[in-house]
């Protein structure tokens, strides 16, 4: 399809945009674009002005597309991304040890949130959340909503490092995304999953109230929860 002024006008401001968002960390490196149908929506463009765009990105080496798996952010060569491997999380022992290197990060992440969130880092927790209670109702694990949280605190920061540490981690960072997923889960999962919201509400109150001193001691009792349930199950497995 021959490219029109027009649409070359609006690729190349399309472009600027996402360039703008790849540089302030709104899409730290590593992270995944958004799909080509949300661009267009967000941005009331065609499909052939995103992939104008996407082009241009390519050709400024700031993306890379990924056959069936979408656009990522490319992360600069002088920079060394934490990883973190499935099988790096494969034990129960090894996800103790990455909840430890959470309650480190979390916790200053929670105290800048209290003092940084803006109305719609707020509103973004307040839908996690929700999805998270809808989620036991309808007896699913609730890992994406429990992850969207915690990413949702961490962008609230303000700090586009502490949200890229959560992306490039995933949802493995959530400590029952390594079991085998049940279909409806059993009233003991369900049990866990309410006290788990429990322990997030009181985190969103705080975050709510701009209590940093609150935050900090609701995400340090929820994650150090989680590692006492852990070493739980360890000792019950031995």
């Amino acid at each position: 399809m021959q490219t029109t002024p027009r649409s070359k006008t609006l690729s190349t401001h399309l472009a600027t945009q996402l360039m703008s968002r790849i540089r302030d960390h709104s899409y730290p490196p590593g992270s995944k674009l958004p799909t080509e149908a949300h661009i267009m929506a967000s941005f009331g463009v065609s499909r052939t002005v995103v992939r104008e765009a996407l082009s241009h990105l390519q050709a400024h080496s700031l993306v890379d597309t990924r056959q069936g798996a979408g656009t990522f952010v490319r992360v600069p060569p002088d920079i060394t991304p934490f990883t973190c491997e499935p099988e790096q999380v494969a034990s129960l022992n090894e996800t103790i040890a990455l909840l430890e290197l959470r309650i480190a990060l979390e916790t200053e992440a929670a105290v800048l949130a209290a003092l940084r969130r803006t109305p719609e880092n707020l509103r973004h927790l307040e839908q996690a959340h929700k999805q998270f209670a809808r989620a036991i109702a309808n007896d699913q694990d609730a890992v994406e909503a429990d992850y969207a949280f915690h990413v949702g605190i961490a962008k609230a920061t303000q700090n586009a490092h502490f949200s890229g540490f959560l992306v490039q981690l995933g949802e493995r960072v959530i400590p029952r995304s390594r079991a085998v997923k049940k279909q409806p889960i059993d009233l003991p999962q369900k049990d866990y999953l309410q006290r788990v919201h429990a322990e997030h509400e009181s985190l969103l109150h705080a975050i709510r109230d701009k209590n940093s001193e609150g935050a900090r001691t609701a995400v340090r009792a929820h994650l150090s929860n989680s590692i006492d349930r852990l070493k739980m199950r360890r000792s019950a497995e031995r």
